[in-house]
């Protein structure tokens, strides 16, 4: 931590690790009836989207439970990108229909984030804001033990199949934030590569960003050791970068490097599909432990205050900047900020990212040049002002990032104002 302003009296020495049972490969999504009946379910709620529901894949899934006795129902409500109002009318619908004794949610991050909330408020009391984490929400914990929640992901990208955390767009606000809690993580992931063959190349491009800033925002975040000790009541699932979670990313990043372009290029290719499965899931597994800081953090307002961009692949009846691609826009100026708090680690993830990729001139370019190189090739818009922001937006996006302090204090530099105002205005035009 060569240029860190951590140093803390009494410094952590314990992380904490958790994970979701996992099933992964092709053929895994047949057989989640089997394995929903070995917890004495009888009556499960399958969350999904529109656009998967027409895929047929909830339908099957909710089908072959009937045959281990399981009544199987389907609700694709669910909202790409969903809002406070979205995940509350899905959380009302299963209210008004369960009780429930079990969820499973097929789709992307945003399926699988909406069946959180559903799963927390179907077993607990109080309303969607009371959760939200404060500053924006109420920040409460649950009192209750949640039910089973299988989580089957249809895109490669958010890795919420493993993580504690539930995203949404609080619409009033015009921010995203965040429920965060050890007991909202799947009970049991269920990674099926072909379910991922039905993504349009626009989709595979911006959740595949989602999956390298996991990926390199737990690789580069603040070690855990860098942290005043905590009492055990106070351990978050974030714990910042630890060597269970570099091991994740590490890998996570070196299985983008070999399918990434080749899975936007080519959706059919069956092992770069799989190898992009992989590495959603590996880097799901380290950022749900370690955390993710500036790029999370300024994707919540550019997602937030979309103006008028329609993104490749995604639904056309309204604007929205998707999540990954929210994340990637400012990502090689964040990168090129944190450099000195670790530059080893920054110089070995540009490696993983790109091993024949040249470093030249000042190695603090070696990053960025790497991700600005990948975002061309697969077809990421060049900065925010591509997506419809000038520099008048940049203190309002400010003020949005600097809600965001629970990902911001996993940063391995401290983050003013200014320095995020910085960013923004150097992102507005990445080539």
């Amino acid at each position: 931590m060569a240029a860190s302003s951590y140093t803390p009296a009494n410094p952590e020495s314990v992380f904490t690790y958790g994970a979701p049972q996992l099933k992964f490969g092709p053929g895994a999504s047949d057989e989640i009836g089997h394995d929903l009946a070995q917890t004495g379910a009888r009556r499960v709620l399958v969350v999904t989207d529109p656009g998967v529901a027409a895929t047929g894949h909830p339908q099957r899934v909710a089908d072959q439970m009937t045959g281990f006795g399981i009544e199987a129902y389907v609700y694709d409500g669910a909202r790409v990108e969903p809002t406070d109002e979205s995940m509350q009318a899905a959380v009302d619908w299963a209210r008004e229909h369960g009780p429930w004794d079990a969820i499973v949610a097929v789709g992307g991050g945003s399926s699988i984030d909406t069946a959180k909330a559903v799963n927390l408020l179907t077993t607990n009391p109080g309303e969607l804001m009371d959760y939200v984490n404060a500053p924006v929400g109420g920040g409460r914990a649950p009192v209750n033990p949640l039910n089973p929640l299988v989580a089957v992901p249809t895109t490669t990208g958010t890795g919420a199949e493993s993580t504690t955390v539930c995203v949404l767009d609080v619409l009033s606000l015009k921010v995203k934030a965040g429920i965060s809690h050890v007991r909202l993580r799947p009970t049991l992931a269920v990674v099926d590569p072909v379910l991922t063959r039905t993504q349009p190349a626009g989709v595979t491009a911006a959740a595949g960003m989602d999956i390298l800033c996991h990926a390199l925002e737990s690789y580069t975040a603040r070690p855990y050791t860098t942290y005043e000790r905590k009492r055990p009541e106070q351990r978050v699932p974030y714990n910042g970068s630890n060597p269970i979670g570099d091991m994740w990313s590490e890998k996570a990043m070196s299985l983008l490097a070999g399918s990434f372009r080749r899975s936007v290029r080519d959706g059919s290719d069956e092992a770069a599909r799989a190898e992009m499965a992989m590495a959603a899931t590996f880097a799901g597994l380290g950022f749900g432990n370690a955390g993710v800081h500036i790029p999370h953090a300024n994707a919540y307002p550019i997602a937030g205050r979309v103006k008028g961009f329609h993104p490749d692949g995604y639904p056309a009846d309204e604007p929205m900047i998707p999540h990954g691609m929210s994340v990637a826009l400012t990502a090689p100026e964040a990168f090129r900020f944190t450099f000195d708090a670790d530059p080893g680690r920054h110089l070995r993830a540009a490696r993983l990212l790109d091993p024949q990729a040249e470093q030249t001139g000042d190695p603090a370019e070696f990053l960025p040049s790497v991700l600005t190189a990948l975002m061309r090739d697969i077809g990421i818009p060049g900065g925010i002002g591509a997506v419809g922001y000038d520099e008048g937006d940049v203190p309002d996006l400010v003020e949005g990032t600097m809600k965001q302090q629970r990902l911001l204090a996993t940063a391995p530099r401290d983050v003013t104002e200014d320095d995020v105002a910085g960013i923004y205005t150097r992102s507005l035009s990445l080539w």
